[in-house]
This record gives structure tokens, C-alpha cells and sequence, in this order.
């Protein structure tokens, strides 16, 4: 979930504790609990810093550790204990209980998301992703906002709040529902299906949808209920030729392999190098495949130049490839 869409349901969060007698009625404890559930619901996203090293590091690394079960743990002690050195007065086990809760509703939550979130570990690490809600959900932030709005105005925080959960809560089971029919007529149009990647947009009755069978993979959309396939691919398994398996050695390469659930790959051969190609088709966007991983490699196989990440254009990508376009 976004960084807005945090925030806002962190303020929910600590008006929500106000109907804990122990915060409700101790100035200094709901401020305390206030600022916990917004730092708590902020935390686990502390690893967007390695954006600043490389993309690569990011796609390995975002929602992994930070969103674990360990780090669940010391993100609400040292929260926690900071909050408590701060405010010396407030009541210690009510503001862990409220911040535990803040970072613990930051990681449920964006399971929901097509992206997931690695929450299972060390147990498993497994990409938990439900693809029910999109990052950014515009009627989920109206929803927290309101409330919020209404909470200025003079309405009491704690059973405003309940209201707007219990409004986001409903809201969550019907994106359930629409997914899950969604899902059911991809079954009845296609047998033998292994795979479905259903992925929200912005939209609320428009889905991405990617499905894997045994021998194709289908890109299409679901928009105000009718299922449309876009793209049909056969699915042809990567050959581990001595140029793929030198593409694979690459960071970028490796990042992306290591996220992306389907994609197709393509190898190029021109005069003096290679280049090897992985495109994510989860994300189709205009008859465009923005998030992809490309390698260039010399004619002994050496790594030249890579990316991987979000592009839009060719253009950009030779740009960050340093190359020429061919």
C-alpha cells in the first residue's frame, strides 16, 4: 500500500485507541499511542531507502526482511521503547499493544496487494500477494480521509474510527467477492490452468489479469465484469544455454527472476553482443510491457550493460542501458 494510504490509516488506527479506557482517558498516553500507530504503520516500508542503491536491490529486498514476522517484532519494541523514553508518563503496555498493532496492520494489509509482501519469514519466504486491492486505492484513502474529517469537525475519534474500520472491512470482503468472480470465469473459459495473476488498478472495476496453463500464458483485463484476453504467448521454458546462464549470474537478471511469478524472455543476436530480455506480463499497460530486465553481453559472454525495473518507452530503456538504440 502507499505511503499516503499508511499514514491516513495510522491516524485511524490512534483514534481507534481512544476507546481503550487506558488511552481514552490519559492525555499523554493518546498521544503517545498517536504517534506509535503512525510511525508503526510507516516502519516496515523503511527499506524504500534501497531505491537510492539500485532497482535490483529494491525488487529483492522491498517488503521482504522489513516485513517479517522478527521484524514485526523490533519495529513495534523499538518504537515502543522510543515513544516511552519520550513520553515517560503514558501507560508502557497499552502503547506497545497500539503500536504492535500499527505495524502489524501495515504488513496485513499490503498482502492484499498484487505486489505481496514476504510475511511468512523465516518460516517461508514466500511472496504472499492476494491481489484484491491495488497499492494506491482511491476509495480506500476517501474512506480513512472522511473520517478524518469528520474527526476535526468534532465527531468523537474512537466511534468514528470504529465506523470507518468497519466500513473498510465490508470493503475488502466485496473486492473479495469481484475477485473471486473474476477467477471463476477464467476456469470456466480455459482448462487446465496452473496459474491466474489477477492484479487491481486504480480503477475499481478494472483488473489486470495473467494466466498460466500448461502450455500458454494469456495477458487480458477484467473491466466492468466482461474477462477480454489481450495477449496469447506459448509457454516456452527457458533454455539454460551458456548465453542464458550467463545472463542469469547478472544482479538485475537475478532480482527480477527472483519476483516475477510469469514472464516470456528473448534473446538477441547482433554483430559484436547479446541480448537477453525477461518481461513481467503482469503489468500490460496500452499494449505495453513496462517492467522488464535486459542484459547485454559481450561476445565472450561477459556482462556489458543491464537493467531492470519500470520502462516506457525504448528510448529510455537504451538510455539506461548507455547504448545506442540498434
Amino acid at each position: 500500500m502507499d505511503t499516503g494510504t499508511h499514514v491516513v490509516m495510522g491516524i485511524a488506527l490512534g483514534g481507534l485507541a481512544t476507546l481503550d479506557p487506558a488511552v481514552g482517558a490519559d492525555p499523554v498516553t493518546a498521544q503517545a499511542v498517536m504517534i506509535g500507530a503512525i510511525a508503526g504503520s510507516q516502519a516496515p516500508d523503511l527499506d524504500t531507502i534501497l531505491k537510492f542503491r539500485n532497482n535490483a536491490k529494491y525488487i529483492r529486498n522491498h517488503r521482504g526482511i522489513t516485513h517479517s514476522i522478527p521484524a514485526v517484532i523490533l519495529w513495534s519494541v523499538l518504537i515502543t521503547g522510543l515513544l516511552y523514553w519520550l513520553f515517560p508518563g503514558s501507560n508502557l503496555l497499552h502503547l506497545g499493544i497500539w503500536t504492535t498493532l500499527a505495524v502489524v496492520l501495515h504488513v496485513f494489509v499490503d498482502i492484499f496487494n498484487a505486489y505481496g509482501t514476504q510475511a511468512l519469514r523465516p518460516f517461508s519466504h514466500k511472496w504472499v500477494a492476494l491481489g484484491m486491492i491495488n497499492t494506491f486505492d482511491p476509495i480506500l484513502f476517501v474512506i480513512y480521509c472522511v473520517g478524518i474529517l469528520f474527526w476535526v469537525f468534532g465527531t468523537p475519534a474512537g466511534y468514528t474510527f470504529l465506523t470507518v474500520f468497519v466500513i473498510v472491512f465490508f470493503y475488502y470482503i466485496l473486492r473479495f467477492f469481484m475477485k473471486r468472480s473474476i477467477v471463476n470465469k477464467i476456469h470456466q473459459k480455459y482448462s487446465e490452468v496452473e496459474k491466474i495473476i489477477i492484479s487491481p488498478t486504480m480503477k475499481f472495476r478494472r483488473w489486470r489479469v495473467a494466466i498460466i496453463t500448461r502450455s500458454h500464458f494469456y495477458v487480458g483485463r477484467s473491466l466492468n465484469g466482461k474477462l477480454t484476453i489481450l495477449d496469447e504467448y506459448d509457454r516456452v521454458p527457458v533454455p539454460q544455454t551458456a548465453i542464458i546462464q550467463a545472463a542469469e549470474e547478472d544482479e538485475n537478471i537475478s532480482a527480477f527472476l527472483s519476483f516475477s511469478p510469469v514472464y516470456r524472455w528473448e534473446v538477441d543476436e547482433y554483430t559484436d553482443h547479446y541480448e537477453v530480455k525477461f518481461i513481467d506480463l503482469r503489468y500490460r499497460s496500452k499494449g505495453h510491457y513496462p517492467f522488464v530486465a535486459i542484459v547485454q553481453l559481450d561476445q565472450n559472454l561477459n556482462i556489458v550493460s543491464s537493467y531492470t525495473g519500470w520502462i516506457f518507452s525504448e528510448e529510455k530503456l537504451r538510455k539506461k542501458l548507455d547504448l545506442l538504440p540498434e
